[in-house]
């Protein structure tokens, strides 16, 4: 069996918020395995964040981050149980935080894969299945990659699966974690929106040469 370090059970504890206990024997019946432990503590439900993610959430704040020259905005609401917490350093930063990894990703659509619309994932899977890569392949085979593909591209258009830009080794839902484990409240990204300077808007491009040819001719 490994031999589990206070490090170990530290930093299982601050991703989960269970008690030190619980994360040592979670570690120790994981042989040492971080992702393990931590899905022996859901299972367990042991997990802190997990139990108090049914609570409800509609306190909170609406944040916002404008990247630097305006050119990209950011709106974004996160919900907490009550307004004394809305008002803590700790929520406030998570906050600007959420905001500012949503101005990172442009590709980032969705909170969470679940919220993700049915039609969106169909249309997915229809793209993937016309794959040139993927003409001679049995049937069987064709859907398993495709499945393979489809989850990786979920996940690409959600928030709370991206790598946190400060932290590459956590991700969105995790540092959401570990800070509802830091002041004990369910927390909740509920949503938001991204402003990119001139989307959508139809950019007349000019033709140098055929202005030089009308104005020529206008004379």
């Amino acid at each position: 069996m490994a031999e589990i370090s206070a490090k170990a059970v530290q930093e299982l504890r601050k991703k989960t918020g269970a008690g030190m206990m619980d994360c040592k024997k979670a570690l120790a019946e994981s042989d040492g395995d971080m992702t393990k432990a931590m899905e022996w503590l859901r299972k367990k439900g042991i997990t802190s964040a997990d139990k108090k993610a049914d609570r409800v959430a509609a306190e909170g704040q609406v944040g916002s981050y404008i990247h630097t020259g305006g050119r990209v905005g950011v709106l974004v609401e996160v919900n907490c149980e009550t307004d004394f917490v809305a008002r803590r350093d700790e929520f406030q930063a998570l906050v600007r935080n959420v905001a500012m990894q949503v101005a990172a990703c442009p590709n980032v659509e969705y909170v969470r894969v679940s919220d993700i619309p049915p039609e969106v994932v169909a249309k997915e899977k229809e793209i993937e299945m016309g794959r040139d890569d993927l003409g001679n392949k049995p049937d069987n085979v064709k859907e398993k990659i495709v499945q393979g593909r489809i989850e990786k591209r979920l996940k690409e258009m959600s928030l709370m699966d991206q790598p946190y830009i400060r932290d590459q080794n956590i991700s969105v839902e995790e540092l959401v974690k570990q800070t509802v484990a830091q002041i004990g409240e369910n927390i909740q990204v509920r949503r938001f929106v991204r402003f990119v300077l001139g989307e959508g808007i139809e950019k007349k491009e000019s033709n140098f040469a055929e202005e030089v040819a009308a104005q020529m001719g206008g004379n």
